[in-house]
């Protein structure tokens, strides 16, 4: 990623911060001064003791697993960690506010989503040797990095994909997964035609969850961005969003769906397809009264314009961030270990469901026999790219533009030619601010 989308300013208006508060607290990218063991917030970098904060730790099904660690981490070191925590919709404004007051200090959970527009605060220390000592895969190394430095190691990595339900695919006499649109579409109509209120595919198509056409958009051949230059307007956007109206005037896909909707389709078992990320298999499953869906609970590859093409996925997951400052050390030694030992990320596992980061974790007996998790990270996580939206602080903005515009198509106000033309012109000027 490129830095040309945000400005340290910039993020800290996206976040509500102004500038006196910034006075306030110093400027963000001040130079740390003269000594080893201090750094630009005055805190001692070798001290034992330091913050994580995450928001998992509000999360009444995640805390206890987290609370282990922190509690083994604190015994074998003989440290202190306080634990902080904000709910997930209010965790990044909490978070940058204490950051820009220089309240925060440790280590830090960042959805991968956060990461660019955090590390443009000046705040995180750059982890590109630790992280070569963790093991983790590339993909996982990605999400954790930032125009070209590591700012993040990779605590769980994931993707946004397609799940389907094999039982659903038998009773309507399909043998394999479809591979390109075309078998897709195929597989979709033989769906369709099983009747009693099937949703063959229960794609998104609220605004609210809209964003899920980006990957389509990239299987024909949107790039959304090219360098500095947004494609959306492109042919290949318009034929993915002429594809999708298909779908939606053929009743292969319905109106009015979200992600939540489409989980409650799939676990009624009406529908064949839907997009989620990995964990949407456990939530899925445990909402269903249908106590064996969760065996056929299948991950599919996206299906691809043309034979060859390199199958679609959003990049999903967690990494930790280190604050420069008090126990920087130590921080960053806790959270290679949070994400790389084999043993923490194993019993991690067992408990969450989430995938670790590194080659070892992933072969681990116990995360290796799980053959959903294992499938899903070759057939999608491997692909699995992050969005070039990200580096930008209107990024919610952006995914709301391009959303409007598709539903505008998919209701009948709007052409696709014309509603790309102006997604692409909208999202253009967002960029520019």
């Amino acid at each position: 990623m490129t830095t040309s989308g945000i400005s340290r300013r910039g993020a800290l208006r996206m976040f509500g911060i102004g500038a006196l508060s910034v006075a306030g607290a110093g400027a963000l990218g001040a130079c740390a001064p003269s000594g080893a063991s201090t750094s630009s917030n005055g805190g001692d970098t070798k001290s034992k003791d330091f913050d994580f904060t995450s928001w998992s730790l509000n999360e009444e099904a995640a805390k206890p697993s987290i609370e282990k660690i922190i509690k083994a981490w604190e015994k074998a070191e003989g440290s202190k960690i306080r634990a902080v925590s904000y709910p997930y919709n209010e965790y990044l404004s909490q978070l940058t506010l204490k950051l820009g007051g220089g309240e925060t200090t440790g280590a830090v959970h960042l959805d991968i989503a956060w990461l660019a527009a955090v590390a443009q605060m000046g705040k995180l220390a750059e982890l590109d040797t630790v992280a070569m000592k963790g093991g983790y895969t590339n993909v996982a190394l990605n999400s954790g990095m930032y125009d070209g430095k590591q700012y993040g190691l990779p605590w769980n990595t994931g993707s946004i994909g397609v799940i389907a339900n094999s039982k659903l695919l038998e009773k309507a006499g399909i043998k394999k997964h479809p591979t390109t649109i075309e078998e897709f579409e195929g597989a979709l109509r033989e769906l369709k035609g099983l009747g009693n209120g099937i949703v063959p595919y229960a794609a998104a198509t609220k605004v609210a969850q809209l964003k899920d056409i980006f990957p389509w958009m990239q299987t024909f051949g949107c790039m959304l961005m090219d360098g500095d230059k947004v494609t959306i307007g492109d042919d290949a956007s318009v034929d993915a969003v002429t594809w999708y109206k298909k779908l939606h005037d053929e009743k292969l896909i319905a109106a009015d769906v979200d992600r939540f909707d489409a989980r409650a389709l799939f676990g009624q078992g009406k529908a064949a397809f839907y997009d989620d990320a990995i964990i949407g298999k456990g939530v899925t499953s445990a909402q269903s009264k249908d106590k064996t869906l969760a065996d056929a609970m299948q991950p599919m590859k996206r299906p691809v314009l043309k034979a060859g093409d390199t199958p679609q996925a959003l990049l999903w997951g967690g990494v930790i961030a280190i604050v420069k400052g008090k126990g920087q050390d130590a921080a960053t030694q806790f959270a290679l270990h949070t994400t790389s030992d084999r043993a923490t990320t194993t019993e991690y596992f067992a408990s969450r469901a989430l995938p670790p980061s590194t080659t070892v974790g992933l072969s681990d007996p116990k995360v290796a026999q799980d053959t959903f998790t294992t499938e899903w990270t070759e057939k999608i996580t491997d692909t699995a790219t992050g969005s070039p939206f990200w580096q930008f602080a209107q990024n919610a903005q952006i995914e709301e533009a391009v959303a409007k515009q598709v539903q505008a198509v998919l209701v009948g106000k709007s052409k696709p030619k014309d509603a790309m033309k102006k997604a692409g012109e909208e999202v253009a000027a967002l960029i520019k601010r």
